[in-house]
């Protein structure tokens, strides 16, 4: 029943909306860019110019602000305009074939181009991840100590990030712009408190209504569960993968409806995150059909180029931006390829896997349909933990494994120099994955590994100093040889916790319980942990 009347409701907006059509007015320049080259922060904060600045990036045109009496102009001519773009340099509207040309005959327009890209699209798939809750559980709930990974403990150490927080780089000091459909109980849930309590979320807005609603409880929860697999925390019981990390929420999807405007929704968040100075943008949505099927892709789109929502993505790379994207949850259906934006170059996707390391049966195949390798890498995504309202939860999905990689990218982030180029860091991720240099389909190069990363960017000469841990496993004592001079050594449990401080290069481990540790040995280089088995 449900069935037949999805395609009544169809076949009436195909009727409804046949005369006009979402269209993008491209304008020819930017006359007032002069005052905004002499004044940047007039458009840009200056944590934004300041990453520009790290990475060597140039201010150009597409950082001014958009011409406001084009805008006026394009209302002048009977348009409602709600929707335009400072990268794209233009405006959305819905016009017949008559109104396009008079668009294009303008003086100031230099292009219009339709959002309709596939005429006779069918339906295929549904755009928002989809992800399923599960009873909470938790393993460690006895632990005493303040910063007990509970439940997330074993997606944060299958991608290695537990040894970057050991470390010290847990997100403190990165700002992550978390782009979805909402985030109701992020503002009330005691799974975000911490959040709050520390000043970590620093704004928000909804483009979908354009207002500041981005916490009312009729939104869809995608978002929060999304954001709490990087952010959350419950004392004993759940941490994300970047729980020190600086938040700001923007609401795109509308989750009633499926039209081809959020992918503007997008584009003007990634735009607003651009302006804050933000470091990574962890998205968890895909494009590639809508209520009305004139907007379908088909896979030839799957370029990375054809799509207004990829060409936005690119733009956002080029501005410095870390930008993750999840590849898509539709490895079982008949349309089995990675969505849109997913499919741009410059976007780091990731693909989903199960907690054994093996692809999750659901997530979305690659390449792109240009044969770049996608996804470029996977993070947990099958009965993945995260946190919503006061609770721990399981969601699958790519939904999930992109914030917990999203959360390792700005730990990662955090360690490196702000120099370090963001493509290098990319192919280092891609590099330093469980299946490089023989990528698959589904894994991309597979299951990402952030501290070995974090090892081979020749960080304070680090991978330079020659360290030899032994024996190992060990049953009493471990020693340690380094050709720097060590100044301490601390070992960690499973959970995260500081249990021994040591200054020699011989420690007596006698006294600890059979298991994993981790060794944080402390050098005039720099830090490098090790782990070790006690017997």
């Amino acid at each position: 029943m449900r069935k037949i009347f999805t395609i009544l409701s169809v076949s009436f907006s195909l009727v409804a909306t046949a005369q006009t059509e979402l269209v993008f007015v491209f304008f020819k320049d930017k006359p007032n860019k002069a005052s905004f080259y002499s004044n940047p922060l007039s458009e840009l904060t200056q944590k934004s110019l300041d990453r520009r600045n790290n990475l060597g990036i140039a201010l150009t045109d597409q950082d001014a602000p958009i011409e406001t009496t084009y805008i006026q102009n394009i209302k002048n001519l009977g348009f409602t305009v709600t929707d335009y773009s400072k990268w794209l340099n233009g405006v959305a509207v819905n016009a017949t074939s008559a109104q396009i040309q008079t668009l294009s005959q303008q003086s100031y327009v230099d292009h219009v181009e339709s959002f309709v890209k596939n005429p006779n699209g069918g339906k295929r798939n549904e755009k928002i991840e989809k992800f399923k809750e599960f009873a909470s559980t938790n393993d460690n709930k006895d632990a005493l100590t303040t910063f007990n990974y509970g439940s997330g403990l074993s997606q944060i150490n299958q991608i290695n990030v537990r040894a970057l927080h050991v470390a010290g780089f847990t997100g403190a000091g990165m700002t992550i712009a978390v782009i979805d459909t909402g985030f109701p109980s992020v503002d009330t849930g005691n799974a975000y408190k911490r959040l709050r309590d520390n000043g970590q979320i620093k704004g928000g807005y909804n483009f979908i209504n354009k207002s500041t609603d981005i916490y009312n409880t009729s939104l869809n929860t995608h978002g929060s569960i999304c954001m709490g697999a990087i952010g959350g925390y419950l004392d004993n019981q759940f941490v994300g993968t970047a729980p020190d990390a600086d938040f700001y929420l923007y609401a795109s999807e509308d989750g009633a409806n499926e039209i081809p405007e959020e992918e503007l929704y997008w584009i003007e968040a990634a735009e607003e995150a651009d302006r804050k100075g933000v470091d990574v943008i962890s998205t968890s949505l895909g494009y590639t059909e809508f209520d009305d099927s004139r907007y379908d892709y088909t896979y030839a789109n799957m370029n990375g180029t054809t799509s207004f929502i990829a060409r936005g993505a690119q733009i956002a790379t080029e501005k410095g931006i870390f930008v993750t994207f999840a590849a898509g949850n539709e490895g079982t259906s008949s349309w089995h390829y990675i969505s849109t934006p997913a499919d741009n170059a410059k976007v780091f996707t990731i693909g989903a896997v199960t907690n054994q390391g093996q692809s999750s049966s659901f997530s979305s195949f690659g390449p792109n349909s240009a044969g770049v390798i996608k996804p470029d890498g996977a993070a947990r995504g099958s009965e993945t933990y995260t946190v919503y309202g006061s609770q721990v939860t399981q969601a699958s999905g790519t939904s999930l494994a992109n914030p917990v990689a999203a959360g390792g990218v700005a730990c990662l982030l955090q360690s490196l120099p702000n120099n370090i180029s963001r493509e290098d860091i990319k192919n280092k991720l891609r590099q330093n994955a469980s299946l490089y240099p023989n990528p698959s389909a589904q894994m991309g190069y597979g299951i990402l590994n952030f501290y070995k990363t974090y090892q081979t960017l020749g960080l304070k000469d680090i991978t330079k100093t020659n360290i030899k841990v032994y024996p190992n496993p060990v049953k009493d004592f471990i020693n340690i040889t380094s050709d720097k001079a060590i100044k301490s050594v601390e070992i960690y449990d499973v959970l995260g916790r500081l249990i021994k401080t040591n200054s020699s290069s011989k420690v007596n481990v006698s006294q600890l319980s059979k298991g994993n540790y981790l060794l944080k040995i402390k050098t005039d280089s720099g830090d490098i942990i090790e782990k070790f088995i006690k017997e």
